[in-house]
């Protein structure tokens, strides 16, 4: 059973569904940071939803892992499955990320020494590339799901690595910044 094209390929379409749709997603990660928080209707722990966030990127990464293992070994149906799931999860990812600096606002980080500076350094190249990959993620997706396989393989190359990072930094940088909650 081979893959076959889902849909029938519209740059056009693509490019401006792709641009405004990272582009709202920016504005709204944007505008959180300078809003204070919201009351939360009812008791309730907001920090778990940050605790969904940590465990939602370790579940990315890993499916990241295993995606480019499938690829890999040849098994591209396996491998479309496990990527779908991972661009789902990061779908949820965003609503829990949303959902927790809307309800609790930003966390100033405590640590000292080189922790500190460690934290700053992760922190800063995560946001700067979690800021730049979705377009990124969704143009190697339209590649794959439109049959273009040789352009969504030359995508994933640099998709990929900069993905990954942003999953695992963000898993560091929750486990870093969670006992300042």
């Amino acid at each position: 059973m081979s893959l076959q094209p889902m849909i029938k390929p519209n740059d056009r379409l693509a490019r401006i569904i792709i641009t405004v749709l990272s582009v709202v997603v920016f504005a709204v990660v944007v505008a959180l940071d300078r809003m204070p928080p919201l009351e939360f209707p009812f008791d309730f722990d907001v920090h778990y939803l940050a605790m969904g966030v940590g465990i939602i990127n370790t579940l990315v990464a890993a499916l990241l892992l295993a995606g480019l293992q499938t690829a890999r070994k040849g098994n591209f149906i396996l491998h479309k499955r496990i990527m779908f799931t991972a661009i789902i999860l990061s779908i949820l990812f965003l609503v829990f990320y949303i959902g927790h600096h809307l309800f609790a606002g930003s966390t100033k980080y405590g640590g000292e020494g080189v922790m500190r500076y460690i934290y700053y350094t992760l922190l800063i190249t995560h946001i700067f590339l979690a800021a730049i990959v979705l377009p990124f993620i969704l143009f190697t997706a339209y590649r794959a799901i439109t049959g273009e396989y040789g352009r969504h393989k030359k995508n994933a190359r640099l998709t990929w690595p900069i993905w990954f990072y942003v999953a695992v930094s963000g898993v560091i940088v929750y486990l870093m910044i969670k006992p300042y909650y």
